[in-house]
């Protein structure tokens, strides 16, 4: 099969498509013949700074399509379903093995350009704002990188939970993009101090829920904007900044409370959050939640995808198509 791999992390220039062994599924795997692949955040900095499983490397959480083989203990699953599949690697390839707890049917009615893009960012987004956050109706959200995947999914769901929707973007033109979906007001980082407009907006009281995926400076200043028992739900480094040190002490005084979201633990330990994905899946075939894809690269442009999506350019998901 053909695969964007690399030898060494790095710029996306490390990228080479290239032939490679097919893989071969075990006992509880299915073999999918991928026809879309959703890049996630985590993916890019996988590329840039992350472990080599092997090498060449493989990078990739998410992707989708048919399934063309399956082991012999494989069940509720066939040769020619339509899946959504999740694992630490291997999404940037023609082919993928996939066991079958992280493997979801795509709905009728559902593309799957669009099945691609949700259970990472949508079941994040959900954890970082109910299971985690504890949002409730009335409360105030914070959703920074608004036009992300994460984003767009946690404004969607924290709209329609009837709480009040704030988000972060680097341009107006995203923010004015993203009040179609559930934004009431935009902040654009670029040219605003978001932590003083959130105290501004809210008239000095705060975020209830905080989702912050950029970590760094960011994180910082999410926390100097939190509401008395406020909650901030740290879920990424987009900004290439992860581990620095960290001031907590406004946390104690105001009862707020920082938290740590990694959804890959949540589908290895809880076997909630398969059926919280099915269900989502379910909800953007039938329209009540939408995705939104920016751009499509071939796989073997795998390198320009990464750079536009670390350009920040992109307005939702960004695909590769094998």
């Amino acid at each position: 099969m053909k695969a964007a791999v690399y030898y060494e992390t790095g710029e996306p220039e490390v990228f080479r498509y290239e032939d490679v062994p097919d893989p071969v599924p075990g006992g509880r795997d299915v073999l999918v013949q991928v026809e879309a692949i959703s890049i996630e955040g985590g993916d890019t900095l996988a590329r840039a700074m992350g472990d080599l499983g092997a090498v060449p490397h493989i990078v990739g959480y998410q992707c989708a399509g048919t399934i063309i083989a399956s082991g012999a203990d494989v069940e509720g699953f066939s040769v020619g379903d339509r899946v959504v599949t999740v694992g630490l690697d291997g999404s940037h390839a023609e082919l993928r093995a996939a066991p079958t707890p992280f493997c979801w049917q795509v709905p009728p009615g559902l593309s799957i350009e669009e099945a691609a893009c949700v259970p990472v960012p949508f079941g994040t987004a959900d954890d970082c704002l109910f299971e985690f956050g504890r949002l409730q109706a009335g409360e105030t959200a914070l959703v920074h990188a608004g036009g992300s995947g994460v984003g767009i999914a946690a404004i969607q769901m924290a709209s329609r939970a009837g709480a009040r929707v704030l988000a972060t973007a680097s341009s107006d033109d995203k923010l004015s993009r993203l009040a179609a979906l559930g934004l009431d007001d935009g902040i654009n980082y670029a040219t605003t101090n978001f932590a003083d407009e959130v105290r501004r907006l809210t008239e000095g009281r705060g975020a209830d829920v905080i989702v912050d995926s950029v970590g760094g400076p960011t994180l910082q200043g999410s926390l100097r904007c939190l509401a008395y028992r406020g909650r901030c739900v740290t879920v990424g480094d987009a900004g290439r900044r992860g581990g620095e040190p960290l001031d907590i002490s406004t946390l104690r005084p105001n009862n707020q409370s920082l938290i740590g979201v990694f959804l890959g633990a949540e589908l290895f330990l809880n076997p909630r959050v398969h059926a919280m994905i099915a269900r989502h899946l379910d909800e953007i075939a039938s329209g009540s939640l939408q995705v939104v894809i920016d751009r499509r690269f071939p796989l073997s442009e795998a390198a320009q995808a990464h750079a536009y999506i670390e350009s920040r350019q992109a307005f939702g998901r960004v695909l590769l198509v094998p």
